[in-house]
């Protein structure tokens, strides 16, 4: 199955000012290049009287696409330091565009590379994250003298995708990463004594 990563759930804003000058992240999740393109384009038509608009993006499990722009700055002081903390976050599927409006006073490429990082860091802390996870799906059909003892497992495992559905019996369906998932079947299935029947786990992915 696939690796568990971080993915941008949700993109928000932040602002950062540096010695009169103004620096504004703009972040959004994307699952290809042309959507990351379009998203920079965007910011640049809003932000159009800005000096420059920096950029960096990542798509891929594997991080296979990366991409960055210094959009008029010194080499290596906008662009990279943009990707590098995305990469120091572990976050995938994401475009970022920081938006620097000049104060007038030189900041040198230390300050530059300390701007564009900080101010990409603010985004991502005020975004949404959330980790995808590679696991399975679990339906378990149990009866009614089962269910507590299944909904303790799920509690105390930390399990939060699950539903129940309750019926002449009831039926449980969780998400569970691959390193918990023989742990929760033995325990499902000590508890209820092998009463409770556990479909064939199913691959998935889901976002905790």
């Amino acid at each position: 199955m696939g690796k568990n990563y971080n993915i941008l759930y949700e993109g928000r804003s932040a602002e950062l000012v540096e010695k009169k000058s103004r620096f504004i992240a703009h972040l959004k999740p994307v699952e290809t290049e042309e959507e990351a393109l379009l998203f920079i384009e965007e910011i640049k038509k809003k932000y159009w009287d800005a000096r420059h608009n920096c950029y960096a993006y990542i798509i891929g499990e594997n991080k296979e696409l990366q991409r960055f722009s210094d959009d008029g700055e010194p080499s290596g002081t906008a662009g990279k330091p943009i990707l590098e903390v995305l990469l120091g976050e572990d976050i995938n599927n994401v475009v970022v565009v920081v938006t620097r409006y000049f104060g007038g006073v030189l900041l040198g490429t230390g300050g530059l590379v300390r701007a564009y990082g900080r101010t990409t860091k603010l985004g991502l802390e005020a975004s949404v994250i959330k980790k995808r996870v590679s696991g399975y799906k679990l339906v378990i059909h149990t009866d009614y003298n089962g269910i507590g003892k299944i909904q303790y497992i799920v509690s105390t495992m930390g399990i939060a995708n699950h539903n129940e559905d309750y019926a002449e019996d009831v039926t449980v369906t969780v998400l569970v990463s691959e390193d918990d998932c023989d742990r929760f079947v033995k325990q499902v299935t000590e508890a209820t004594a092998a009463r409770a029947v556990i479909d064939e786990p199913k691959e998935c992915y889901f976002l905790e």
